[in-house]
């Protein structure tokens, strides 16, 4: 069912940047579809934020006054400058949505949720589930993989022949001239000139030297799998123009020591635990490098 129009989707694309904003949270890309959206992140590591900048990212979300605020931008300064027990409490409590993923999402997901029902006239999650989320190794061609996989998706989905002609997502945005949107591309791509930049990362969408008719041309999943099976290679912008569940179905995607890293620290740290330890599992050969991702080995109900 499709759940966002045109003005939803772009409600949304303004929320993810400026959520970002405040979180202090990198976007490298993002696409929104009809009824989900994927967003690809880069989270910083925890630092002290002086005051100021948080009252600046406070203003951000909160440009307007609301009976749901606690107080007046100029009374939480006051509360700030003179180290008061409210501004203690208050600067606790936006230090805890800084540089985490989940009060991002969490974030993000609110203010779009209580945005759509005012709109549709509707209460109550859009979203039921926890957003699914995957742990990227932050190494380039891993990260420009994952990055192309997710600008993909409406190709994909059938909805364009080009991802540059899809609005909503970050690699239509930097090509339209986003400083933000190409500054996220430019951590994947490389570290030369935008279009230095550009041009290598739609070499990723499509290969060297695909023929403009090729572009965006369905692919046949069955026919992918029966030559991964006889043990062929295709390029990895053939295979990104697939679903591949080796960027949906794990919880870790990189090399194959970083994933191995990654499972053993999850091992030790729930060793006293009965859950059991996560699998890892490799991925179809590309001449592009070879990831891993990892699994666990539990099962949802209903799973074979």
């Amino acid at each position: 069912m499709d759940l966002l129009d045109d003005t939803s989707r772009e409600v949304l694309r303004r929320m993810i940047w400026k959520v970002a904003e405040f979180c202090g949270v990198e976007v490298i890309t993002y696409a929104i579809l009809p009824n989900h959206f994927h967003v690809l992140l880069r989270i910083p590591a925890m630092t002290p934020v002086p005051d100021e900048e948080l009252l600046r990212r406070y203003r951000l979300l909160h440009p307007k006054p609301s009976p749901y605020l606690p107080a007046r931008p100029e009374v939480i300064a006051g509360w700030l400058r003179n180290n008061t027990a409210e501004g203690q409490e208050w600067r606790a409590r936006q230090m805890a949505l800084m540089c985490d993923l989940s009060a991002y999402m969490k974030l993000l997901k609110q203010r779009f949720t209580t945005w759509y029902n005012a709109k549709h006239q509707r209460f109550g999650t859009l979203w039921a589930e926890r957003f699914k989320s995957v742990l990227v190794e932050y190494d380039r061609k891993t990260l420009a993989t994952m990055a192309a996989y997710i600008d993909l998706n409406a190709v994909r989905k059938g909805l364009v022949s080009d991802p540059k002609d899809y609005r909503f997502c970050g690699y239509a945005e930097a090509v339209a001239g986003s400083a933000s949107a190409q500054q996220g591309l430019r951590i994947v791509c490389s570290t030369g000139s935008w279009r230095q930049a550009i041009a290598g990362y739609r070499e990723l969408l499509y290969g060297t030297g695909g023929a403009p008719r090729e572009r965006g041309k369905a692919l046949d999943p069955d026919a992918v799998k029966t030559v991964l099976a006889r043990g062929g290679r295709l390029p990895l912008a053939t295979l990104l123009r697939c679903r591949w569940r080796y960027f949906t179905n794990g919880t870790v995607l990189g090399q194959k020591i970083f994933v191995d890293d990654i499972r053993r620290r999850i091992t030790q740290a729930t060793r006293n635990h009965p859950t059991p330890a996560p699998t890892s599992r490799g991925s179809p050969s590309t001449p592009w490098g070879d990831w891993c991702t990892l699994h666990s080995t539990r099962r949802r109900p209903g799973e074979a």
